[in-house]
């Protein structure tokens, strides 16, 4: 960052709620109305497409952004950004940025946290013994201690790093895998290269998956690493969808590689009703609700964004095009 908040320009720029499947201004509008430098328009609603030099993004259409010649930033609503990247009609010339917020890593580091527990004491065995009104006392016989047990965590950014230190503070083993190397921190462990998922999957009791969404990430969850896994460990899936191959995963439970799996995301959302992982009894299903961003995080992203782009500068959570995140 290159000037403070009071040091960036005040000036109006005009903007546009770009998205297939929410109401935009009906979840962010009070919060946008709010903010002096900016105007927002639904799509319909814009006088001239020429002043329009940003968009608010989530989950555009292909063509989204063709009506619109002079857009320079594309501000999108959540962390994860690989949808809008891969929109074709996205213009090379405009800055994407993402929402950069603690409170939302917050958040999903509570949800891998509970999930890290489900599978840690071994709560489906409960819910199965409840439905038969089964008094069973299942952590006499499986219950091992938090430090003899170690989490793996595939991907460390903001949110990774919250999730890590979560998971760390109840005792357990932390090792996770980076892009790049650097110095292990507060107790977790690092390992970098092109063999590191491999490597922490081989590690981990419970595997946790928040890696962002590029080619080499793709179908990353599969056979090969679900086998390198302990026999009897437990995936918790954070990401994105396409990250796990599905049917290698049923494998895994079926066979008895994996003990359970927590899954938030999915290939196809809503998650198709005849698809075997509802009914699966080892797969815990959350409608990819992990976590959620406020609609005052995103404002504040937003107008960070416009404030640093009027003067000149390089919006400060300007996601790498290239890398994918």
């Amino acid at each position: 960052m290159s000037g403070s908040q009071s040091q960036l320009s005040t000036e109006v720029m005009e903007g546009v709620y770009l998205c297939s499947k929410l109401d935009l201004p009906e979840l962010f509008g009070s919060e946008m109305d709010a903010l002096p430098n900016i105007r927002m328009y639904r799509p319909e609603d814009v006088p001239d497409p020429a002043r329009i030099r940003f968009a608010l993004v989530w989950q555009p259409t292909d063509d989204a952004f063709e009506a619109y010649p002079n857009i320079e930033l594309v501000q999108v609503i959540a962390a994860g950004v690989d949808g809008v990247l891969r929109t074709p009609g996205l213009p090379e010339s405009a800055v994407v940025t993402r929402v950069h917020d603690h409170e939302q890593a917050a958040v999903m580091a509570g949800f891998a946290v509970w999930n890290v527990v489900w599978h840690h004491r071994h709560m489906g065995c409960y819910l199965a013994a409840q439905a038969n009104k089964d008094w069973e006392r299942i952590s006499l016989k499986t219950l091992r201690p938090p430090s003899t047990i170690t989490v793996g965590i595939l991907g460390y950014g903001l949110m990774g790093r919250t999730i890590a230190a979560a998971v760390g503070a109840l005792g357990f083993n932390v090792v996770v895998a980076t892009r790049t190397a650097g110095t292990s921190e507060d107790g977790v462990s690092r390992i970098a290269g092109p063999g590191a998922i491999q490597q922490v999957a081989a590690r981990s009791d419970i595997l946790i998956n928040i890696l962002p969404m590029t080619d080499a990430t793709l179908d990353i969850l599969n056979s090969d690493l679900f086998d390198a896994m302990p026999k009897g460990a437990a995936l918790i899936q954070l990401a994105r969808g396409q990250h796990l191959v599905e049917d290698d995963l049923l494998h895994a439970l079926d066979s008895g590689q994996l003990s359970g799996a927590s899954l938030d995301v999915f290939r196809v959302e809503p998650l198709p009703k005849d698809h075997p992982f509802w009914g699966h009894p080892k797969i815990v299903i959350t409608p990819h609700e992990a976590s959620v961003t406020s609609p005052s995080a995103v404002a504040q992203a937003l107008d960070r964004s416009v404030r640093e782009l009027s003067a000149g500068e390089r919006p400060s959570t300007a996601v790498n095009t290239a890398a994918g995140y």
